[in-house]
C-alpha cells in the first residue's frame, strides 16, 4: 500500500473545501454536455415545442409499420435531448444544492418530463391495444423495426397492468407530485440540515458532515466516534415528525402508483416491470434470516477484541487491529484502483482512463455539495459522470472502484446498445460495482506486506459482507415490513418507525450489541427507502458479483468475455437472462449461500490467527 501523507490538492482545516479553490482536474467538466448554459436552454424550447406534435401520432400508429417506426424515433429523439438535460440539471445542482438557480431549472426540468409524459401517454396503452400478432407483423416486415423485438415482448408480458388513454395521462400527470416526498427529503438531508460541531481526538472544533460521520466511525478514538454518532443523528431526531411524514408519504405514493396498475403489491409493482421473481427477494431475506449466526459471531469476536462490556452501532466499522491510520489521496486511490483491474482486459482499461483523465469525476466535498457518492447512468450520447466525497481512507478507494463499476456498465451499455436498450434493469446495477470490489480486494491481499495488514484487508471484507449482503437485506426487509403494514392500513408514527428498526436490528446483530436510540432513526436518513424496494439489489448483487469475480479470476480470458458481455446487455434482454450469460443464476440459493459461506471461512481464518 501507498503510505504518502500529504494531500496538496486538498486544505487542511477544519473547515469544509470551498470549491473554487480546487483544481479543476478533480471537479466535473459539465462542457461535455452542454457548452454553455444557452445550449441547455435551446434544447428545453426544442423538447418543449415537440409536446404538441405527439398529437399527430395519436390514433395513427397501428396504421402502418412505417408510422410505427416514425413514432418510434420521433419518441426516442425527444427522449435523448430530454435525458441530457436531466444530466445537466442534476449535476448541476447535485453541486450546490442551496443553489436557487439549480433548483429552478430542475424544477422547471421536471415540470417539462411531466407534460412529456402526459402528451406520450397514449403511447403504450395504443400500442398493446393494437396487439402482439400486429405488431409482430410490423416487425417483419420493416427492418429497422427488428431490433424492438424484446421490447415489445417485455410491453405485452406487462399488458395488464397498463391503463387506456386517459387514465395514463392522468398518472403521468401524478409524477411530480409523487416525487415531492423524496425531493424534499433530499433537500433537507443535504442543504437545509444544520449538523452541530464537536470536538476531535487533538481538541479541535470539527463541523459534523456525511463525509466526517462515515470517517468517524473508522476512528480509533471511541469516545469521539460516540460524539460524532450522536451528533449527526441529533438534526434527525429533532424533526423526526417532518421526516416520518416524508417517508409515509413516499410509502402512499408507491402504494398509489402500485393500485392504480392493479398490481397485488407494492412489491410487485416494483419488481415485476424488470421480470424479478418476488421469490428472488424472498429467497433472500429468508436465507439471511436463516443464517445470522455468521454476524452474530463477528459482533462477538469484535465485543472481545475491542475490550468493551457491549458493542455499540458505532463500534461496528471500527478496526479491532492496530493500524497505521493510512491516507490515501485521490490520486494515489485512482492508481490501486486501476492496477486491481488490469485483468479486465484492455477494452476495459481504455474506458476506464478515458474517464480519469478527463473529468467525469468530482472528488471533494464542498458546503453544499450532495452527500455520499453515485454514478449517474446511461445518457445517450454523453457519458456517465462519478460524485466522490473523497475522505482519504481506504473505504473512499472501495467507493472509488464501486462507482467505477457503475460508471463503465453505463459507459459499455450505451455503446454498444440501441437507445431503447441503453440502460439496465437496477437488478443489474450493483453487478458491475461489487464485481470492482471483489477485484480490488483480491489485488490488496495478494500484494499485502504482512501478516497484520492481509488481517486488516480479511476483516475490510468481512465489513463489505455485512454492510453490503446483511446490512442492505435489513433494509429489505424493513422496508417491506413498512410498506406491508401501511397496506394493511397501519399509521406509522414515528416511534413506530423507530421501534420496529431496533427490533430488526437487534435481530440481525444479536445479544452482544446495545442498540442505542440514535440507531432506530436510521429510516429518517437514508434515501434508498425513497427509492422503491431498490436496496435488496446490493445484497444480490454482492452474491452475483463474487461469482463474475470469480470466473474471472478462474477462467482469464472467457471470463473476462463474459464479464464484458454482461456490460454491454443493457436491457436487450431480461435481467435474469443477462446474469445466466454471465454464469450466475439467481433463481437458485448457490449465489447467496456463497456469501454466507465466505464469511465462514474468513471468520475461520481470522479466529485461527487470533
Amino acid at each position: 500500500m501507498i503510505n504518502e501523507r500529504i494531500f496538496s490538492e486538498e486544505n487542511s482545516s477544519g473547515s469544509l473545501m470551498q470549491r473554487d479553490k480546487i483544481e479543476d482536474k478533480y471537479k466535473w467538466n459539465l462542457k461535455d454536455i452542454y457548452e454553455t448554459e444557452e445550449l441547455w436552454e435551446e434544447d428545453f424550447k426544442y423538447v418543449k415545442s415537440k409536446i404538441e406534435e405527439y398529437k399527430t401520432y395519436e390514433g395513427t400508429i397501428g396504421n402502418s409499420a412505417d408510422t410505427l417506426l416514425a413514432l418510434l424515433q420521433f419518441d426516442e429523439e425527444v427522449g435523448i435531448k430530454y435525458d441530457r438535460l436531466h444530466l445537466y440539471s442534476f449535476l448541476a445542482k447535485d453541486l450546490d444544492l442551496a443553489n436557487t438557480k439549480y433548483q429552478a431549472m430542475a424544477g422547471r426540468l421536471q415540470d417539462l418530463g411531466s407534460k412529456l409524459g402526459s402528451a406520450g401517454s397514449f403511447i403504450r396503452p395504443e400500442l398493446i391495444e393494437i396487439g402482439k400478432e400486429k405488431i409482430a407483423k410490423f416487425l417483419a416486415e420493416k427492418e429497422e423495426l427488428a431490433h424492438y423485438e424484446h421490447y415489445f415482448d417485455n410491453m405485452f408480458r406487462t399488458a395488464e397492468h397498463s391503463l387506456d388513454k386517459d387514465k395514463e395521462e392522468i398518472l403521468s400527470m401524478t409524477v411530480q407530485m409523487r416525487q415531492t416526498a423524496y425531493q424534499t427529503f433530499s433537500y433537507f438531508k443535504n442543504a437545509d440540515i444544520k449538523y452541530p460541531t464537536t470536538i476531535d481526538s487533538d481538541g479541535n472544533d470539527v463541523e459534523i458532515s456525511d463525509g466526517r460521520y462515515y470517517s468517524a466511525l473508522f476512528n480509533k478514538d471511541r469516545a469521539y466516534r460516540e460524539r460524532v454518532y450522536k451528533g449527526y443523528y441529533a438534526p434527525m431526531i429533532e424533526h423526526r415528525n417532518m421526516l416520518s411524514s416524508l417517508f409515509n408519504g413516499s410509502i402512499h405514493a408507491n402504494i398509489f402508483t402500485a393500485k392504480v396498475r392493479k398490481f397485488k403489491s407494492t412489491r410487485e409493482a416494483a419488481l415485476k416491470p424488470n421480470n424479478i421473481p418476488l421469490e428472488v427477494y424472498d429467497n433472500l431475506v429468508k436465507a439471511v434470516n436463516d443464517n445470522l449466526a455468521p454476524l452474530h459471531r463477528w459482533a462477538a469476536i469484535k465485543k472481545r477484541v475491542l475490550g468493551v462490556d457491549k458493542l455499540h452501532p458505532y463500534d461496528s466499522y471500527v478496526s479491532i487491529f492496530d493500524s497505521d491510520d493510512t491516507k490515501y489521496s485521490y490520486d494515489e486511490g485512482v492508481k490501486i484502483v486501476r492496477e486491481s483491474l488490469l485483468p479486465l482486459g484492455e477494452e476495459y482499461l481504455t474506458a476506464l482512463d478515458k474517464a480519469f483523465d478527463n473529468r467525469w469525476i468530482d472528488v471533494y466535498e464542498t458546503k453544499g455539495k450532495r452527500g455520499g457518492a453515485y454514478s449517474s447512468g446511461t445518457s445517450y450520447g454523453v457519458h456517465p459522470y462519478v460524485l466522490l466525497n473523497w475522505n482519504h481512507q481506504m473505504n473512499d478507494v472501495s467507493t472509488l472502484t464501486h462507482e467505477m463499476g457503475h460508471n463503465m456498465h453505463s459507459y459499455f451499455t450505451e455503446k454498444y446498445q440501441p437507445y431503447v436498450y441503453a440502460d439496465y434493469p437496477i437488478f443489474l446495477a450493483e453487478v458491475a460495482s461489487i464485481t470492482n470490489e471483489a477485484m480490488l480486494m483480491d489485488y490488496l491481499i495478494a500484494n499485502s506486506k504482512s501478516k497484520l495488514e492481509k488481517l486488516n484487508l480479511i476483516e475490510m471484507y468481512l465489513n463489505k459482507i455485512v454492510t453490503t449482503f446483511y446490512r442492505q437485506t435489513r433494509f429489505a426487509e424493513y422496508e417491506q415490513l413498512v410498506h406491508e403494514k401501511t397496506e394493511a392500513g397501519e399509521s406509522l408514527t414515528p416511534d413506530d418507525l423507530c421501534k420496529l428498526y431496533s427490533e430488526m436490528y437487534q435481530k440481525y446483530w444479536g445479544p452482544d450489541m446495545e442498540v442505542d436510540d440514535e440507531e432506530s432513526y436510521t429510516w429518517a436518513r437514508v434515501p434508498h427507502f425513497y427509492y422503491g424496494f431498490y436496496v435488496f439489489q446490493y445484497a444480490t448483487g454482492l452474491a452475483a458479483a463474487e461469482l463474475v469475480a470469480k470466473n474471472v479470476k478462474d477462467k482469464g480470458q472467457e471470463g473476462v468475455d463474459s464479464l464484458m458481455q454482461f456490460l454491454k446487455a443493457g436491457k436487450s434482454k431480461y435481467a435474469i437472462d443477462v446474469l445466466k450469460d454471465a454464469g450466475v443464476d439467481m433463481t437458485k440459493p448457490e449465489p447467496v449461500k456463497a456469501v454466507i459461506d465466505t464469511m465462514n471461512r474468513l471468520l475461520d481464518e481470522l479466529e485461527a490467527e487470533l
